[in-house]
């Protein structure tokens, strides 16, 4: 079966950006997600393969609006319900159009709960 991700001969996707990126985050947001995984990960909640699975799962038209590291927020989240740790839907909107919220995304706002967030 043949998923978003996998797009090997398709054509449309513009041209691949080889500019040598020296940074491995462009916000303090993503690192934290990637804190995230390795935390959880660490823990046993699941393990590469399915967190692999969980990107690759992830809605085309979402999957093509979305970053590279908002998809491992989402991948994280969708494993999190899954395992019963989170309730269905207790994250649904934490990832909209300036990114996660409550992770410092610059130019975004910290969600309910978090520091400096609504009700903190």
């Amino acid at each position: 079966m043949a998923r978003i991700n996998d797009v090997g001969g398709m054509q449309g996707f513009g041209a691949v950006d080889t500019t040598d990126d020296t940074e491995p985050f462009h916000a303090d947001w993503e690192a934290r997600v990637v804190g995230l995984f390795n935390a959880l990960r660490a823990q046993g909640l699941f393990n590469t393969n399915e967190f692999r699975d969980a990107i690759e799962s992830i809605p085309p038209a979402r999957y093509l609006t979305t970053s590279y590291y908002e998809r491992w927020f989402i991948a994280i989240c969708v494993l999190l319900e899954r395992k019963g740790v989170l309730a269905p839907g207790e994250l649904d909107g934490a990832v909209g159009a300036d990114g996660p919220d409550g992770l410092a995304r610059p130019g975004g706002s910290a969600g309910p709960g978090q520091p400096g967030g609504p009700d903190a």
